[in-house]
């Protein structure tokens, strides 16, 4: 690879690659660019496809990869270091409940001498063949160099081919921050600048605006200080689809503590003192921050009401989930009566519908961050398992407060792990638990949210509902976390 250039390839450069069928693990390469793009291509496939599986964001573990399909390649620096954006189709072999294929997104690094400092789980391989043969290929996240070159394409409004960077008027980015990865990670990849700005990397592409994007652009517009306001995102033009948000950058929080970790230290301290602190001061600022996101989120997009028969169909869509978990995880199947009752109570407590908005939609403590100046909220991509079409779905605003109130239990539950069962830790985390619940739904209630005790009957199916998700979840990933929500549906059961 020629050591001699570092120049960046021109804007409004078409790169696009033929979406045409491929064997496993090759594909057909991208249409030749300065960057020899479809040799590049071609040659990193394998590296590809033995990559892919140990990434920590890769949905299709446990599944063998059937084909790569490049979409569209952009080179977006050539030279040595070389930058490629790399949209790829990997299909899978085909699994009950699991898309055949997913649209990934990779920013490829190339370098003749290999990259210096990252983790060596970054690193694809050497290329062993086509005009880069012998170079490094990695994964361009890890390199300072390159992501900085995001920043500046971010800054200027680029445009390459169906790649388009877009800013908010008067961001004022900066062009010459370095970026590094973030390690907290999971189904997406984070880069920060400095201490002024963070680009979270979608990897798994769907086409249409992201939510996260659509509703932090909407809170950003409308003044509010509840999330981190967005300065610039970039997208994709899919062929006869809408334009797929890849990359959303937001200002970056140093100062601020994570929810889920302030409430873990609180909850730690219960093993040596049964009076550690009161998290419940935090726990109802939260919810009022909560209930304000809702009510500018309320005024700022569209807003329905289901009618009695919608109603009903959400019941039953919680029933239909019940079912499926049920067939997952046996252990539910003493518990499918008092669970299917309690939707039929929701539906039937009801009888007007029920209003419903754009929410957050996978709202936990883990979520939250709390900064100098209150609590903020992060990630609105919705619920992962969902579509982009279902989570853009308005929903009761009392999702979100559900969704909380199973993350303290969460929290609480993190004191027993481990251990032996001891009778008084369990009564202490339960009243931890029990407390911080209250304080959430208190402050939700005071910063103007839909009072949750007076609607129990919602309450309670919204609860069930996502627990029964968790004990799915926690049967296929976790096992050793499956108590956790079981035991809230032995509680929520008992309560029907």
């Amino acid at each position: 690879m020629s050591e001699t250039s570092r120049s960046q390839a021109p804007p409004h450069r078409d790169a696009p690659a033929g979406p045409t069928a491929a064997a496993a693990p090759r594909g057909p390469g991208v249409r030749r660019t300065a960057l020899g793009v479809s040799e590049l291509v071609q040659a990193a496939l394998p590296l590809i496809a033995e990559w892919l599986p140990t990434q920590r964001w890769y949905a299709g573990k446990g599944r063998p990869i059937t084909g790569l399909t490049p979409v569209v390649g952009t080179p977006l620096q050539v030279g040595d270091p070389a930058l490629l954006h790399l949209l790829l189709r990997v299909e899978h072999a085909a699994t009950a409940g699991a898309p055949h294929g997913d649209l990934y997104q990779l920013l490829l690094g190339i370098r003749s001498q290999g990259p210096t400092g990252i983790e060596p789980t970054a690193v694809l391989g050497r290329l062993t063949q086509g005009p880069y043969d012998g170079a490094a290929l990695y994964d361009a996240v890890h390199d300072p160099e390159l992501t900085g070159r995001l920043l500046e394409h971010l800054a200027t409004g680029d445009r390459f081919g169906s790649l388009s960077f877009r800013r908010t008027p008067g961001s004022g980015l900066p062009t010459n921050l370095p970026g590094r990865a973030s390690t907290a990670e999971q189904s997406n990849s984070s880069v920060i600048y400095g201490t002024s700005y963070i680009l979270k990397l979608f990897r798994r592409v769907h086409p249409g605006t992201n939510p996260d994007l659509e509703l932090s652009l909407a809170l950003s517009r409308a003044g509010s200080t509840r999330i981190p306001r967005v300065a610039a995102w970039f997208e994709s033009r899919l062929e006869r689809a809408e334009p797929a948000t890849l990359g959303l950058l937001q200002r970056y929080l140093p100062e601020a503590e994570d929810g889920w970790e302030l409430a873990l230290d609180q909850v730690g301290r219960l093993k040596g003192d049964p009076s550690p602190g009161n998290f419940a001061i935090e726990a109802h600022r939260l919810g009022r921050a909560t209930a304000e996101v809702h009510r500018v989120l309320a005024r700022s997009m569209p807003v329905a009401r289901l009618d009695r028969t919608q109603t009903r169909q959400l019941a039953t869509a919680m029933a239909d989930r019940l079912d499926g978990a049920v067939a997952a995880v046996p252990g539910l199947t003493r518990y499918r009566g008092a669970l299917r009752s309690a939707f039929q109570q929701m539906a039937d407590a009801h009888p007007d519908g029920l209003p419903v908005q754009r929410i957050h939609g996978d709202l936990h403590l883990g979520q939250a961050m709390r900064t100098p100046h209150g609590w903020v909220l992060l990630d609105f991509e919705g619920e992962p398992a969902k579509s982009v079409a279902e989570r853009r779905e308005p929903q009761t605003a009392l999702r979100d407060v559900a969704a909380m109130l199973r993350s303290f239990d969460y929290a609480a539950a993190h004191l027993l792990a481990g251990g032996p069962p001891d009778p008084e830790l369990a009564h202490l985390a339960a009243a931890w638990a029990q407390r911080n619940r209250t304080a959430f739904r208190a402050g939700y209630t005071a910063g103007g949210g839909t009072d949750p005790a007076a609607s129990p009957e919602l309450m309670r199916a919204l609860e069930i509902d996502k627990a029964v998700y968790e004990v799915v979840y926690e049967a296929r990933h976790r096992p050793s976390w499956l108590p956790i929500p079981l035991a809230a549906i032995n509680r929520l059961a008992l309560t029907v």
